[in-house]
């Protein structure tokens, strides 16, 4: 069965590219427009990354099986 989830785990881990790769063009795009903070949307969008390659660690975990 080892191998199983290799299929999913690369589109989670492409997902969690994405989201990193949105994660950087906002904060480009806030620095442009002279913001001082934070985009709104930057800690969900780190958030949502970490879940998706907490799940992909998941499916590379096969000594608890």
């Amino acid at each position: 069965m080892a191998g199983e989830f290799d299929d999913i785990r690369q589109r989670l881990d492409g997902i969690a590219e994405e989201l990193a790769d949105l994660a950087i063009i906002r904060l480009r795009e806030s620095i442009e427009a002279g913001g001082t903070e934070l985009p709104v949307d930057e800690k969900r969008l780190a958030r949502a990354r970490r879940a998706i390659e907490k799940a992909s660690h998941l499916l590379a975990d096969t000594d608890d099986g």
